[in-house]
Parts: structure tokens; C-alpha cells; sequence
């Protein structure tokens, strides 16, 4: 893709000079009937060169001057305007019609097949003593007042100024159609309004700093009663708040100093005792009394009648696995299986 060249003459701050054109070997006959047109001189336009000849001279003139279009400002800023029921006069007294101008400075008819126009000096100083006197005044009207404002203001002033030193339109070649005697003419077909709205989009609009962001406060999640934090929360506090007791101990635990009969009815009518109705395994019918017995060959008990069993409170599963699943023989309420946690006692 060929690069967008433009002479010297149109850069910013640049002094006008002569255009640059650039012409096929064979001419447009829409340039040809144009610039016999605009010539009140008759000239030879029989090969390219006399063509750039020809439309270097009418361009480099000092009447060649195009008009871009015409801009409807204000005179003064919001608060100076008169105020008048008749909008007839508050327009004349009120605005003003700017025409910005511009004079060409390149033409291409081979690789980008464009003219290239720059603005007149006189329209970019009238264009800077709207935005500085007018467009200004009113921005920093509708804004805040902040610390550094006036040093944003004049920054976006001196940012105007650029902009408006470098504009250049570009328009097609068939712009230059347009033209009338001396070199001077103005645009058709419509690109008025697009050079109005290139010129305009250049007021940019102040804007303030934005407004200090507060520190984000971090709150607890909410903890709802069907989430599982919130329930091992509530497990924890309970235990935390109930009072630690002693683990009961069962009777039937407690090793006696030495096998009798009594102990050893005593220890097993106590473990029958602690366990409830469904936790037996008895044959059916369930017998209303049981016999207690020793393995000891020196002693045997006569049957005994048990009382009525009461209701106390139910062991836990692991002494109730533990009683089942044991399948060693005891003395009294002594566990052979169990000896290491009774040596001590004993």
C-alpha cells in the first residue's frame, strides 16, 4: 500500500508554497475542460506537462483561496449573550458566521488520486480566538473547580492550536472540479459538512478528574443455615459453650481385688442391666430372670431372681461392638484379651 506523502508546505506552522501535482501521461478530460474554464488566458493543453503547468500556475496564485465551509459561532460566551423574546434578533446579535479557507497544497492523480487543502492563517487565528475567548470560558463554566484546572485548560488550548496548525483536508482528485477563475473555488457534492465535522471535533471537551474512589470494605460472607460452614460454626459454638463432664464409667468395668460370687453376679446382673431390650440376643420368648454363672470351678451360684430392668442411660456402639464381637472368656468381669489396661490397677 503506497504512503500517504505530503510536502513540506503541509506541515504545521509551515509558510505557503507552490503545490505539488502529479499527473498521468494521460490527462482526465474533466481536468481539461476545468482548467480551460477557469483560464481567461487561452493556453496550449495538448500533453500532460503543459496540464501541470498549467494547474500549478492557477493554484499558486494568492486569490487561489478555497472556501471549506462556513461555520455559525457565538459572539460571546453563554453569559454575555442577549437575551431577546425574537430569535431573529438574538441570531445577529448573538453569532457569527466564520468561513474557513484553505488553499491547496498537493494534488496526485497517479497513486492516491487526491487533493490535499490546509487551512489559511487567517482561519486558524480565527478559529484560536474562538476557542481561547469563547469555546473556554464556557467549558470551565460547566465544569467543577478543581485544583489543577487552569493548567488543564490552557493544556487543552495548547492542544487546539496544534490540531488547527495541522489540519489538512484530503478530498478526491474530482474535487478540484469546483474550481473557478484564478484558482479559487469551493467544495461540492456534500464534503462541506464532512470538513465541518473534522473542524468541529476539534473542541474537545474538558474534562474533570474523576472523583476520589473510596476503600472497599471487605465484609464476612453471610453464612446461610443450610451451608455447611455455617453449621460446623454452630457444631463448634455449642461445644464450645457446653460444659465439659467426665465420661461415665461402667460398672462392670471396674476390676474386683478378687473372683467372688457376689462380684461376679453382681458385674454381669449390671451389664444386662445397661443394655436395652433390642440390643439383647435372647431366644424367644425373652425369660423374665437369668442365671448367673462362673466359669471359676470352685464356686457356683444358686439362680438368683433379677429385678425389673430400668431404664439407664444406652452405652456406646463401640462398648456395645466391643461386648459382641469379643469372643475370649472372663473371671469376674476380667477380659484376658484386655489384661494391659488392668495390670496397672491390679
Amino acid at each position: 500500500m503506497p504512503m500517504n506523502l505530503l510536502p513540506a508546505s503541509a506541515a504545521a506552522f509551515a509558510p505557503r508554497a507552490s503545490p505539488t501535482v502529479v499527473l498521468n501521461t494521460k490527462v482526465e478530460p474533466w481536468l481539461t475542460a476545468t482548467l480551460k474554464r477557469t483560464n481567461r488566458v487561452k493556453r496550449p493543453l495538448n500533453s500532460a506537462p503543459q496540464h501541470m503547468r498549467c494547474l500549478t500556475e492557477t493554484l499558486s496564485g494568492s486569490t487561489a483561496i478555497w472556501t471549506l465551509c462556513s461555520l455559525m459561532l457565538e459572539k460571546a460566551p453563554d453569559a454575555d449573550l442577549r437575551k431577546d423574546p425574537n430569535p431573529l434578533v438574538e441570531a445577529l446579535f448573538n453569532y457569527q458566521l466564520i468561513h474557513v479557507e484553505a488553499y491547496v497544497v498537493h494534488v496526485d492523480l497517479v497513486l492516491q488520486n487526491e487533493v490535499a487543502f490546509k487551512l489559511t492563517p487567517e482561519s486558524i487565528e480565527a478559529l484560536i480566538e474562538y476557542h481561547k475567548d469563547i469555546y473556554s470560558v464556557d467549558v470551565a463554566a460547566r465544569t467543577h473547580d478543581w485544583s489543577e484546572k487552569e493548567v488543564q485548560l490552557r493544556a487543552l488550548h495548547e492542544d487546539f492550536v496544534q490540531a488547527a496548525n495541522k489540519f489538512v483536508y484530503r478530498a478526491t482528485a474530482t474535487a478540484l472540479e469546483g474550481m473557478e477563475e484564478d484558482g479559487a473555488g469551493e467544495l461540492l457534492c456534500g464534503r462541506s459538512e464532512e470538513v465541518k465535522a473534522a473542524i468541529m471535533g476539534m473542541f474537545v471537551p474538558l474534562l474533570p478528574p474523576p472523583p476520589p474512589r473510596l476503600p472497599e470494605i471487605v465484609r464476612p460472607p453471610v453464612l446461610l443455615p443450610s451451608s455447611p460452614n455455617a453449621n460446623a460454626s454452630h457444631w463448634w459454638s455449642q461445644s464450645m459453650l457446653m460444659p465439659t463432664q467426665p465420661a461415665p464409667v461402667d460398672s462392670w468395668k471396674v476390676v474386683p481385688s478378687s473372683p467372688s460370687p457376689s462380684s461376679s453376679a453382681d458385674s454381669h446382673s449390671s451389664l444386662w442391666a445397661g443394655m436395652g431390650l433390642n440390643e439383647m440376643q435372647l431366644p424367644s420368648p425373652t425369660p423374665s430372670y437369668s442365671q448367673p454363672f462362673c466359669t471359676s470351678a470352685q464356686f457356683y451360684s444358686a439362680p438368683q431372681t433379677v429385678a425389673p430392668i430400668p431404664q439407664l442411660p444406652l452405652p456406646l456402639p463401640s462398648l456395645l461392638a466391643q461386648q459382641q464381637c469379643s469372643t475370649s472368656a472372663g473371671f469376674g468381669g476380667f477380659v484376658w484379651d484386655r489384661y494391659q489396661e488392668y495390670t496397672t490397677t491390679i
